[in-house]
């Protein structure tokens, strides 16, 4: 019979492993709080993080550790596209660290809804140096090329209220099931 271990206050977080799972829609409301606790991230609505885990929940995931939810990727495949976008990263102050971003994309892409995906995609401002670390660990942990280019610009799109998003491109040379093992 294997040893089971019980999490006490003095357990490192850093020991435990976080759950991955599919989102539900009963889940909106841990996400929205949890995206509230990783400012700069834009907030959406309660509403929309409900319908982001109803309806796209084969293309986002929910990271859980001792029972809070401590991280959050939602994103989706871009119609008549081989890409995954990739909208939004959240991960709680306490499971920083744990390389939980990338055991989240790597969930993602292990996944049937993203089988046909060839590209990752996502939009970065140039001043969030966290999400640059992010996707350019993962794209070196994969070998794919890291490309990107002005795409969502401050004049244009946001009429001088927010920075220019970059659109990210990660090609993805392996197998799904490759990335899916990647360390």
């Amino acid at each position: 019979m294997p040893e089971l271990t019980m999490q006490t206050e003095t357990t490192p977080m850093r020991a435990m492993q976080p759950i991955l799972r599919k989102p539900d829609a009963t889940d909106g409301k841990l996400i929205w709080e949890l995206v509230r606790s990783c400012r700069p991230l834009d907030e959406n609505s309660i509403y929309a993080n409900i319908i982001q885990a109803d309806h796209f929940r084969d293309t986002c995931v929910l990271a859980e550790l001792n029972g809070d939810v401590v991280g959050w990727i939602s994103g989706h495949m871009i119609p008549n596209s081989d890409a995954f976008f990739v909208w939004q990263v959240a991960v709680s102050p306490k499971a920083r660290g744990l390389g939980l971003g990338k055991k989240m994309l790597r969930e993602l892409l292990s996944r049937d809804a993203t089988a046909e995906a060839r590209e990752l995609k996502t939009t970065i401002t140039q001043s969030n140096e966290a999400s640059w670390g992010l996707f350019r660990s993962f794209a070196r942990d994969v070998g794919g090329d890291l490309t990107d280019q002005p795409h969502f610009t401050e004049d244009e799109h946001f009429h001088g209220e927010c920075a220019t998003e970059h659109m990210v491109t990660i090609t993805l040379p392996r197998a799904q099931a490759s990335i899916a093992r990647a360390a």
